[in-house]
C-alpha cells in the first residue's frame, strides 16, 4: 500500500508534534460536520449490549482528551475509544516521550497518561454529535495516587453517564506498577470497586478490560478467572509490549517504552487465541495490535475477535485506513 502523499511533511515534524496536528485538524473538521458519505456500510455487530455500526474500532491513545470524536467518526471509524483519561490533570513523562520506528512500521511511546484529566474532557464528550458510532472512555489512574482502586472507581463513576462503554486500562507499561493490577488480589478489588461503580447512576454501563500482551498463560488465566467472576463485559486484548524482537531495524527500537505496529501483530494473534481459551467463549474480545490492512483484520474476527482496534497502522497508512478495511470486510 502507497504511503499517503502528505507523510513526508509530517514525518519532518517531531512525532508528538505531528500527533497534535493530526488531532487538531480532525476535531476542526468534526466540528464543521464531517462528510458522513465517506463512511463505508459496514456489517453491524453487536456485543454487550450496544450496536456497533462496522468492527472497526480506533484505540485509546489516540484521541487522549476526546477533542476530535467527530472527526474520527467521520473517517469510518465504528467506534472511537477517548482517553487514557485520569481523575486529575498530569503531564505524563519527559519528553521525548514518542518515537517512530520507520523501518518497522512500528511506534514506541513511554506518554505516561498525559491528558487534562477527566473534568476537562467531559464537555467534550457530551458536546460530541456522535452520529453513527460508538463511543467508548478509556480510564486510568494517576501516576502519584495514594489509592488507585479509588482512582478507577472515581473514574468509572464520573464518565458512566457520557459513555457508551468504559474501559479498565491496567496494561500500560508507562506507568509504574499500574500492571501489578493485573494480579490478585488487587485485580479482585479493583474490579469490584469498578462493578459498584458503574452501578452507582443506577443504570450499567458496560465496562471492558484492556490487558498487556505480555502476560504469561497463568497470568492470563487469572485474569480471564478475574474478569468473569466480576460481571466485565469485554476484554480488550491487548496493550503495547515491553518485548522487543531482535529483527527490528530502527534506531528507535531500543528506546524504553511500549512497543505498537506491525511487529505486534504475531503476538497480539497469539494472545488473542490464548484469551479465546482462557475465557472459554463467554465474553466477547476486541483485538488490537499490529492491524493494518482488512486482511489481518479478518485474521482477528476469524480467531474469535468481535471487534479490532487501530492506532499505530494510522501512521503510516493514513486516515483513510478505518474505511479502507471496512470496505475490505465486506469483500
Amino acid at each position: 500500500m502507497a504511503a499517503p502523499f502528505y507523510r513526508p511533511a509530517l514525518f519532518a515534524l517531531d512525532p508528538e508534534q505531528a500527533h497534535r496536528l493530526t488531532i487538531r485538524a480532525l476535531a476542526t473538521w468534526g466540528k464543521a460536520g464531517t462528510p458522513l458519505a465517506m463512511r463505508p456500510k459496514g456489517k453491524p455487530v453487536r456485543i454487550a449490549g450496544l450496536d456497533f455500526p462496522n468492527p472497526v474500532g480506533l484505540a485509546a491513545g489516540v484521541d487522549k482528551d476526546a477533542e476530535a470524536i467527530d472527526g474520527f467518526l467521520g473517517l469510518g471509524f465504528g467506534f472511537v475509544e477517548v482517553g487514557t483519561l485520569t481523575p486529575r490533570p498530569q503531564a505524563g513523562n519527559p519528553k521525548p516521550r514518542l518515537f517512530r520506528l520507520v523501518e518497522d512500521e512500528a511506534v514506541v511511546n513511554r506518554m505516561g497518561f498525559n491528558n487534562g484529566g477527566i473534568e476537562a474532557a467531559l464537555p467534550r464528550i457530551a458536546a460530541a454529535r456522535r452520529r453513527h458510532g460508538i463511543v467508548g472512555i478509556n480510564v486510568g489512574a494517576n501516576k502519584d495516587s495514594d489509592d488507585r482502586v479509588a482512582d478507577y472507581a472515581h473514574a468509572v463513576t464520573r464518565v458512566a453517564p457520557l459513555a457508551d462503554y468504559v474501559t479498565i486500562n491496567i496494561s500500560s507499561p508507562n506507568t509504574p506498577g499500574l500492571r501489578d493490577l493485573q494480579s490478585q488480589p488487587a485485580l479482585g478489588e479493583l474490579l469490584s470497586a469498578s462493578d459498584d461503580a458503574r452501578r452507582a447512576g443506577g443504570e450499567r454501563v458496560p465496562l471492558f478490560l484492556k490487558i498487556a500482551p505480555d502476560l504469561d498463560t497463568a497470568a492470563l488465566d487469572v485474569v480471564a478467572r478475574a474478569a468473569i467472576d466480576h460481571g466485565v463485559d469485554a476484554l480488550i486484548v491487548s496493550n503495547t509490549t515491553i518485548a522487543r524482537r531482535d529483527s527490528l531495524r530502527s534506531p528507535h527500537a531500543g528506546e524504553a517504552g511500549g512497543l505498537s505496529g506491525k511487529p505486534l501483530a504475531e503476538r497480539a494473534r497469539q494472545m488473542l487465541v490464548a484469551a479465546r481459551a482462557a475465557t472459554g467463549g463467554q465474553m466477547p474480545l476486541i483485538s488490537a495490535g499490529g492491524i493494518d490492512s482488512a486482511d489481518e483484520a479478518q485474521r482477528r474476527l476469524d480467531a474469535g475477535a468481535s471487534l479490532v482496534q487501530l492506532y499505530s497502522a494510522l501512521v503510516y497508512h493514513g486516515p483513510g485506513l478505518a474505511a479502507r478495511i471496512v470496505r475490505g470486510l465486506r469483500r
